[in-house]
């Protein structure tokens, strides 16, 4: 299977640059994958708020808690790890201690203070590089001392880096203080102080150090607490996990056959209280309504390691409460255990989380669907309109 067969064409102005005031009055695409269905008649123009109308009074809704925080840090380097400088060019010193841009995207469980990260200008930061966080963020460490010092250990392709905080009590009330909201590079503006609370999901809660993202379950941002209320009012059940977002879910994919792709690995949580509400609705022939691809990742993730786990004299339709790091990379072809339905947004031309939309709704399905899309002036992406697959 060809990375290029999940291409389509979107013009620029169709990329939503700003959330809306109003949460819930983003547009739904409401995709049919009944059978039978007749073209043209395979999806309905909807708005968000019609959502709850489209759920059945015995599904389980099941969404993703996690909390983004503003991970995305500039800072200086030292330098000191570059080659030698050149008397002809005076200016090369200032471009060495010049400006970094830093992305945390997992925390490292082994040792609380390293972490993997994107770098920017990631070729020049070499081994034993020193970084220095400084408040302003980006400020200079020449006029004090820098609210977080780190060293790079470890040096990976694409601009990925492992590096090392110099430890401190309140690591992550510095980052607090002087990160910056991790907008995807799609949106072309710095973030503001409005998209802390806008580019969060109004559930999210999880607040342990391993359980914070880098980027937000953006299926989420829709739902505002009246909905989640008349969601509740119909007897319909909602059950929390947790996928901390990172690198497996945004990394590009740079080969040209789909199964050559390998996912990063994303620390996952099931509560028994989750595990046994969507056992049950599985058990009962209930419909599991997932709200984003991290939720349909964990949750299909989590139904193979029960598999691998105690062998086929397990049901296949089962998930085991309990943490983990999930990789399951889902595209056309797959045979979903878990999932029956999917609350999800428009997703990045050959991206693998437009191939887990395929593997569930038909590729040709969903490829027709995202070309309406485009011509009906969606608004695309992290805080664009959104597509239920059910």
């Amino acid at each position: 299977m060809l990375v290029s067969d999940f291409q389509y064409d979107l013009p620029p102005e169709r990329i939503a640059q700003e959330p809306l005031t109003d949460r819930a009055a983003s547009r739904l695409l409401h995709l049919n994958r009944l059978p039978g269905s007749r073209q043209g008649q395979n999806w309905q123009d909807r708005k968000f708020r019609e959502f709850p109308d489209l759920l059945r009074p015995d599904d389980l809704l099941v969404v993703n808690n996690t909390r983004v925080f503003p991970a995305r840090l500039y800072g200086h380097r030292s330098g000191q790890r570059a080659e030698p400088l050149s008397p002809h060019n005076p200016e090369a010193r200032d471009f060495l201690r010049g400006r970094v841009e830093v992305l945390l995207t997992c925390q490292v469980a082994e040792d609380p203070n390293e972490w993997d990260c994107l770098v920017r200008p990631g070729r020049k930061i070499g081994i034993g590089e020193k970084l220095y966080f400084s408040d302003p963020p980006g400020a200079p460490p020449d006029g004090g001392s820098p609210v977080l010092e780190a060293e790079v250990t470890e040096r990976r392709s694409f601009g990925e880096r492992r590096i090392r905080f110099v430890p401190v009590t309140d690591f992550f009330a510095r980052i607090e203080r002087i990160g910056h909201v991790p907008l995807p590079p799609y949106i072309d503006r710095e973030d503001r102080a409005v998209d802390r609370e806008r580019y969060q999901t109004v559930y999210a809660q999880a607040s342990g150090s391993m359980a914070r993202s880098v980027a937000a379950p953006t299926a989420g941002l829709h739902f505002t607490p009246e909905i989640l209320e008349q969601i509740r009012a119909l007897g319909i059940e909602i059950a929390e996990i947790t996928l901390v977002v990172g690198l497996g879910t945004f990394q590009p994919v740079r080969v040209e056959k789909v199964e050559d792709h390998k996912l990063h690995r994303e620390w996952y949580e099931i509560p028994v209280e989750a595990a046994r509400a969507i056992n049950s609705a599985k058990a009962e022939g209930r419909r599991v309504v997932a709200v984003g691809t991290t939720t349909v990742r964990t949750l299909e993730f989590a139904a193979e390691f029960a598999v691998r786990h105690a062998g086929e004299r397990v049901r296949q339709n089962r998930v085991e409460a309990g943490r983990g790091d999930a990789d399951t990379f889902i595209y056309p072809g797959y045979r979903f255990r878990i999932v029956d339905a999917l609350l999800t947004n428009f997703h990045l031309p050959q991206s693998t989380l437009l191939m887990l939309v395929c593997a569930l709704g038909g590729q040709d399905l969903v490829m027709a669907a995202y070309r309406h899309a485009v011509e009906a002036k969606y608004r695309f992406y992290s805080y664009g309109d959104c597509m239920f697959v059910g």
